[in-house]
């Protein structure tokens, strides 16, 4: 590379620059020598100084020349000028040697101000490094003290701001630190204070979730005790307003009165659930783009939270605390759906809702698996009804609840009804069949407002003063008593319960049917083996037959008896099981005068053979005539009933009379016995007439007409077909057969010749009618 070329000064230049010094300036007290300041500078810095110099020295001498030319021309002007030329001489040789002393004193002073200046601009570079310096370090510092604020935001749990700091930084506008490695660093330390924000934020949820799970049980204390509250408020409007009565709590009509006052289980006086964490989270993780990952957590969390609640084996006696935890975790999960939009999704609720319900649903089967007290089914019921309430205004699934439900109702019916059944027949037992005697108004009243009688009866009774006997004993009242305080028991059950309602109306009507047919029907005809006094046992029947009356009333009566229920009609066929309870009476009753019949009037030991025959009827059939009457007439049973114990009673002597004619317990007989028979049969026809039974002769039909064959010889007649469908259809082959062989054996053992033939001749009889197509009657 060439030297560079040195500059070159002109003439002209020099000039120019000296005129331009102003050594003294007017206007300040001092030399103004910086002006020399730059061309001294410029003239030491190139090397020129003697050459300037030497410039200088020739244009004096230049200077002088001319003037003295000038002088010459000018001789006059010269003089004067001569001396002012050597002053001006003697002031430049002065200037000379001001000059060189100036200009060591500038060189000298140069070099000073040079240092100082190269010193200067050092010393501005080093400032405004420093300078440069302090501004990025307090760029580092506000951006460390940012980061520094993260920590301490985490730490008050103010996680958003810290994680908008953190956005903050990351979006910085460009600066003096942006390209730094510092700054870099910072930038890649960012994800770990989102991570540290994160986790700080998490396992403040996770603190909210412990939270939460400890009080979810006072959330379901609180709502079961609203339910509790509104369901004893709507029964006492329920009970002044019959337009109520068939709405349940939870109807339309009770939601818009309930609206009015309705409480936040969740924010009131004793009780505020804080869901600040959660939302915190949510909006944390969303911004962070991990809603899904905390939305898997969640949800792991309050399943595993779910599975806390129930234990293994579960307590009957703690199942309200169960439900009421229970209900304030769904609470809590429906407020978190309705409160987080997305977040949580209805299916993975309904999901920890299924497997809840399910196992609760197990532990009480398995809990009831060996319980025989109804009370507790009841208990039960409460509990799940008062749970489901408190849930449906989440709009949760109960079907499955109020399914099982109506299956316990099945068990809770059984027993029951077992624990009725064993009420009933105890009284059936205890009752001693006397008629219930009632002296105060309050009583009576109470009596005919618990028995199902008719109208006509009630009619009846009510316009007959006290004090009275009422027609029925004890047990028909206590029975309806406790079929009363069953139904009450079967229907508290259901209450509340608005599902299958026919299933409810059926199960209800098979358990009357079995209450009165097995509690009190079969009871009664095992009751009947024992009873031996006649009053007792038609007090029975009269039982009965109230009994009877009593479940077609009742059938009519069971929709007025239900609660809130809605339904179809209840059939009942007790009634016609009550039938044949009443015909075990009737016969229980027959047999037992039969047997009194008996042993008051033994036919047995009439003279089967007597040698004459009577003009008058025994003696003895007044004295059982006059009996039969009396203890009849004086039975608290219907006419009808007192016509078929007159009816048996006069079939039970015309068969005993028949039994001694053609059994074998007497041998022979002869047509004397027979004709004091029939003047006895004419006797007790009498009586039936006597007594208003004419009707009742019909059953000495088939006594008379047998014994008027062998009387009237008419035993030809007898084999005739069409005779013997036509007078004799009343006559048993075998019977006759038997009466004729005693005849003949009688015949047969007589010592005079007409006995003997008359006795040969019913025995070919006998053979004869014997050999009669056997009769199928």
């Amino acid at each position: 590379m060439p030297p560079r070329r040195r500059a070159q000064f002109t003439q002209e230049i020099i000039d120019q620059q000296l005129q331009q010094i102003h050594l003294l300036d007017p206007s300040s007290s001092s030399e103004n020598l910086e002006q020399l300041g730059p061309i001294i500078k410029q003239i030491h810095s190139n090397r020129q100084q003697e050459a300037y110099l030497r410039t200088i020295q020739g244009l004096i001498e230049s200077k002088d020349a001319e003037i003295e030319k000038i002088c010459v021309d000018n001789y006059q002007d010269f003089i004067s000028s001569v001396s002012t030329l050597f002053t001006v001489k003697s002031y430049t040789d002065k200037m000379k040697e001001t000059i060189a002393t100036l200009d060591t004193s500038v060189s000298q002073l140069g070099g000073g101000l040079v240092e100082k200046k190269r010193n200067l601009l050092q010393m501005k570079k080093t400032a405004a490094n420093l300078d440069e310096a302090i501004d990025t370090l307090q760029a580092c510092l506000r951006v460390l003290d940012v980061v520094n604020r993260v920590s301490e935001m985490v730490k008050e749990g103010k996680y958003w701001s810290a994680l908008r700091s953190l956005e903050d930084i990351q979006t910085l506008p460009p600066t003096s630190i942006s390209q730094t490695p510092f700054f870099q660093h910072l930038l890649s330390s960012l994800p770990s204070l989102r991570a540290q924000i994160k986790d700080a934020v998490t396992a403040s949820m996770k603190q909210w979730l412990l939270e939460i799970r400890n009080v979810s049980a006072e959330v379901g204390r609180l709502a079961v005790e609203v339910m509790d509250t509104r369901t004893r408020y709507w029964r006492a409007r329920r009970e002044k307003d019959p337009l109520l009565r068939l709405s349940r709590v939870g109807s339309a009509v009770e939601l818009v009165t309930y609206e009015k006052n309705e409480f936040n289980v969740l924010n009131n006086d004793k009780l505020e659930v804080d869901f600040k964490p959660l939302f915190q989270c949510i909006h944390i993780y969303d911004t962070l783009g991990l809603l899904e990952e905390l939305r898997n957590s969640y949800q792991a969390d309050r399943k595993a939270q779910s599975d806390l609640i129930l234990p293994p084996s579960l307590l009957l006696s703690s199942l309200p605390t169960y439900t009421q935890e229970i209900t304030g975790f769904f609470i809590i999960e429906s407020h978190v759906l309705e409160s987080t939009g997305t977040f949580r999704s209805w299916r993975n609720i309904e999901e920890l809702w299924d497997v809840v319900i399910s196992r609760l649903t197990a532990g009480i089967n398995n809990s009831l698996r060996s319980e025989g007290d109804s009370e507790v089914y009841l208990r039960v019921k409460e509990s799940l009804l008062t749970f489901i309430m408190a849930l449906e205004a989440s709009a949760y699934s109960t079907t499955s609840l109020q399914d099982f439900i109506l299956s316990l109702f099945e068990r809770y019916v059984n027993l029951l009804e077992t624990h009725f059944c064993k009420i009933l027949e105890q009284v059936i037992r205890q009752d001693d069949n006397q008629p219930l005697f009632t002296e105060r108004k309050t009583d009576y009243q109470a009596i005919l407002d618990t028995v199902w009688i008719s109208e006509t009866e009630r009619n009846h009774l009510n316009n007959t003063p006290l004090p009275q006997a009422l027609p029925w004993s004890q047990s028909f009242y206590l029975c309806c008593q406790e079929i009363r305080s069953f139904i009450k028991n079967f229907y508290g059950f259901v209450e509340g319960v608005s599902r299958h309602h026919r299933d409810i109306d059926e199960l209800l009507g098979k358990s009357l049917d079995n209450l009165f047919i097995k509690g009190i029907g079969e009871t009664i005809v095992q009751q009947l083996a024992t009873t031996t006094t006649v009053p007792q046992i038609a007090q029975i029947v009269t039982n009965v037959e109230h009994f009877q009356i009593a479940s077609q009333e009742l059938e009519r009566a069971l929709t007025s008896l239900r609660s809130t229920q809605r339904g179809g009609l209840v059939h009942l066929s007790a009634s016609k099981s009550f039938e044949s309870t009443l015909f075990h009476s009737i016969k229980r009753l027959t047999g037992l005068i039969n047997s009194k019949l008996d042993q008051s009037f033994e036919f047995s030991l009439y003279n089967w053979t007597p040698q004459r025959r009577e003009s008058a009827p025994n003696m003895q059939l007044d004295e059982l005539i006059n009996w039969l009457t009396t203890v009849v007439d004086s039975l608290a049973i219907r006419e009808q009933y007192k016509d078929e114990v007159y009816k048996a009673a006069f079939e039970h002597i015309a068969d005993t009379l028949i039994g001694c004619l053609t059994g074998r317990d007497i041998d022979m007989i002869n047509e004397n016995a027979i004709s004091n028979i029939l003047i006895d049969v004419d006797y007790l026809e009498d009586a039936l007439k006597r007594i208003d039974r004419s009707h009742l002769v019909t059953v000495f039909v088939e006594l008379r007409a047998m014994t008027s064959i062998p009387l009237n010889n008419a035993v030809q007649e007898f084999l005739i077909p069409t005779n013997r469908q036509s007078s004799y259809s009343a006559v048993k082959q075998k019977r006759l057969q038997a009466l004729l062989e005693k005849l003949a054996r009688y015949g047969a053992g007589q010592r005079d010749l007409a006995s003997r033939e008359l006795g040969e001749r019913r025995r070919k009889e006998a053979e004869a009618v014997g050999r009669l197509y056997p009769d199928k009657r």
